[in-house]
């Protein structure tokens, strides 16, 4: 497992998640007497994406997450969602959310299986990273972050090894392999099989610095080539393209990564077979995890690093529906099974001192004497619900 995948992960997720936002914002209907207000369904969607951009690329919040530092829970990765997507005065309700990081999640575990090289992932970010700029290209202070986060990516991952990007690479998918939601888009391109599988194509360009397979070449003791053999390759490649800049700014070449909603597109998901039954025995397969207090305190961390300004009062907030209409979104709701779906937990966590000795001192209860080991998970529930109090 790799140690440098978080900010990777993180990067890309929150990419994905701000294109869906943006899209559903544009669409939005927007109450009528809301409506009547000048510029209020664009100024609004601004906002929103500023607040989630800013939110997102955080000083503090970066320090922590470039550390060097493994993986942790889908889970733990999920509230930290949570928490982003409500950075703002835009509210989702549980449906929605479900919707919105199963739409994240399977977009970018797409985007890992076709990249052409392992190393080609900090293109398919540098792609994320290049739309998000150009969301706040108008404002300066929030451009100034985004700039700042690109020349981490850049200073930690431009010198790592083409094995080092394999070992990313494998973390990843690992991470996304019992994840098989379908996605009506990658259905109807037929990139996706009907029990959410992703299909590798078997035409294109090769990978760079490769050639197109058929050739057997056979060489000498010496070194010299002393007889050549064609196969049939069983697909229909062709030559490898320029190699995309790894730059902070020129062309990725690559567009794994780009917007694929920059397209209006009706965009729905749906439970596979294979799901439905790994979900009926998540119960069964699930076992405390010894890195719990590890994993909250990260999380805990984290989520202190986020500064989020909160709505003055109710009446400025508003609602986003990720479904065509509310009767789809409380379907949804209601038939989704209970062990995918990830209770919406607000994380006030700050830089207070006296709310950091308490969350401490709550961690601490972790390792007192006498602590029956089987209440260590279900304790680890709690302190997740107890910092909403913080």
């Amino acid at each position: 497992m790799s140690s440098r995948t978080l900010p990777l992960l993180f990067i890309n997720l929150g990419g994905e998640m701000l294109y869906i936002l943006d899209q559903r914002l544009r669409a939005q209907n927007i109450p009528a007497d809301k409506a009547k207000k000048a510029d209020w369904i664009e100024d609004d969607r601004r906002r929103v994406m500023n607040d989630i951009i800013t939110t997102m690329f955080n000083k503090k919040f970066l320090e922590e997450l470039f550390k060097p530092q493994e993986l942790y829970s889908k889970k733990a990765l999920r509230t930290v969602f949570d928490r982003l997507a409500h950075a703002s005065i835009m509210r989702l309700n549980q449906a929605s959310m479900d919707k919105l990081y199963d739409l994240m999640t399977m977009a970018f575990k797409y985007q890992v299986l076709l990249c052409p090289r392992p190393k080609d992932i900090l293109l398919v970010s540098f792609n994320h990273m290049d739309a998000i700029k150009d969301f706040v290209k108008d404002t300066p202070s929030i451009l100034s972050q985004v700039d700042e986060t690109y020349r981490q990516l850049i200073e930690i991952y431009s010198p790592l090894s083409s094995g080092e990007f394999q070992l990313i690479r494998q973390t990843l998918l690992i991470f996304f392999q019992d994840m098989h939601i379908r996605v009506s888009i990658f259905l109807k391109d037929k990139v996706q099989n009907s029990n959410g599988r992703f299909v590798l194509p078997t035409t294109g360009p090769v990978p760079h610095g490769t050639q197109i397979p058929g050739l057997i070449r056979m060489f000498s003791c010496n070194g010299e080539e002393i007889k050549r053999l064609q196969f049939r390759n069983g697909g229909n490649y062709a030559g490898a393209l320029r190699e995309g800049s790894f730059d902070m700014f020129g062309e990725r070449v690559i567009k794994l990564g780009t917007n694929m909603y920059s397209v209006s597109r009706a965009v729905e998901t749906h439970m596979s077979g294979t799901s439905k039954n790994s979900a009926q025995h998540t119960k069964v397969n699930t076992a405390p995890n010894p890195l719990a207090k590890e994993e909250l305190n990260l999380l805990a961390r984290l989520m202190g690093g986020l500064e989020v300004e909160k709505p003055v009062n109710a009446d400025s907030s508003f609602r986003v529906n990720l479904f065509a209409t509310d009767e789809e979104e409380e379907e949804a709701l209601i038939s989704r099974p209970d062990e995918l779906s990830y209770e919406v937990i607000n994380i006030q966590a700050t830089k207070d001192q006296q709310a950091n000795a308490e969350l401490a001192r709550i961690m601490g209860e972790f390792t007192e004497a006498g602590e029956p080991c089987q209440n260590i998970s279900s304790k680890g529930d709690d302190l997740l619900a107890m910092m909403d109090g913080l």
